[in-house]
């Protein structure tokens, strides 16, 4: 090729770089939209698959709540049909870093998810479940500064949860007053007034369950820590352990309970947190009275209950 040839074809290659540049430029500006096209689509499919991942699960867990809440719901409707007996259920979650807090049915047991009462607002004779009431009062007194432990106070304290014993609390009921008891019963929503002149001491097991949900959590007047744990432990240790001790055992070997209960005449009740060998928890109030009871004889009547509560709410076959 001569010179002149040479500038000539230089010459037509350098005005025909532009354009052969500009369509190389929209090769690669179409082939990035189909790669970016490609991309959004699987990731539009992953999506999609996640979402009705999440929402298949999400369906799965509230079918197994609605089927636990309508049986337990059902069985409820049963045993207080004759006016006799009410029962309140709150279902408290799993413990962190227990067993049942890593399962894969975790969700269904959301605290206060499984929540069912029957015949829980009916006022009834407290028996000696009142003394929670003068518990949580006297913690709420600790905590503005008007009480605090002494070594004869602790023996008093002990002995009425843990013996039942009368003489404490019928102390610091007279000390502090009926009026002023109630008073803080009733701003903590509760049902008041407990207390009359006269007349036995009444509360309702929805009232109980709403204790024992502040004494889980450690809220209201039980928010100091030790103070909690004391109370829980002497609950542990309470010595009539024939009612929802005994039926959530049967439900399950190794199940602990922290109960307060109460009996006087034809009255036996039982309110307690039970905590499951993997790690479930869930707040139980039982108050029966008439069928001729006396004594402890309605304690393996709650006994029973909490048995069938505990299988139908934890058990193998629960929500199927």
């Amino acid at each position: 090729m001569n010179d002149k040839k040479r500038r000539q074809f230089n010459r037509t290659v350098f005005k025909a770089f532009p354009w052969v540049m500009g369509v190389l430029l929209i090769i690669l500006v179409f082939l990035q939209i189909n790669s970016n096209s490609s991309k959004a689509q699987s990731k539009s499919g992953t999506d999609s698959s996640q979402q009705a991942t999440v929402s298949s699960s999400s369906s799965e867990v509230t079918n197994k709540q609605k089927k636990i809440k309508a049986e337990l719901a059902s069985y409820l409707k049963t045993v207080t049909k004759d006016g006799t007996v009410s029962v309140s259920f709150y279902n408290l979650g799993a413990t962190p870093k227990s067993k049942a807090a890593a399962s894969t049915d975790a969700a269904v047991y959301k605290p206060g998810s499984l929540v069912t009462e029957a015949d829980a607002h009916t006022a009834q004779t407290a028996a000696s479940t009142y003394k929670l009431f003068i518990a949580a009062y006297l913690m709420h007194q600790k905590q503005n500064g008007k009480f605090n432990w002494t070594s004869s106070n602790t023996e008093g304290f002990d002995q009425m949860i843990v013996d039942s014993a009368n003489t404490f609390a019928d102390s610091e009921l007279k000390s502090y007053g009926m009026a002023a008891v109630n008073k803080f019963i009733g701003s903590q929503g509760w049902y008041t007034p407990v207390f009359q002149q006269t007349v036995i001491a009444k509360t309702t097991s929805h009232s109980l369950m709403l204790l024992l949900e502040q004494l889980a959590a450690g809220t209201g007047p039980f928010k100091n820590a030790s103070d909690r744990e004391k109370i829980l432990k002497l609950m542990s240790e309470q010595i009539y352990r024939t009612g929802i001790p005994a039926g959530a055992s049967a439900a399950k070997t190794g199940t602990k309970v922290a109960d307060k209960v109460g009996f006087l005449n034809d009255t036996n009740n039982d309110a307690g947190i039970v905590t499951l060998p993997n790690g479930q928890k869930y707040i139980l109030v039982i108050m029966t009275h008439g069928q001729g009871q006396s004594g402890f004889s309605g304690f393996p009547k709650m006994a029973e209950i909490t048995k069938k509560v505990q299988t139908i709410v934890y058990g193998t076959n629960a929500g199927k």
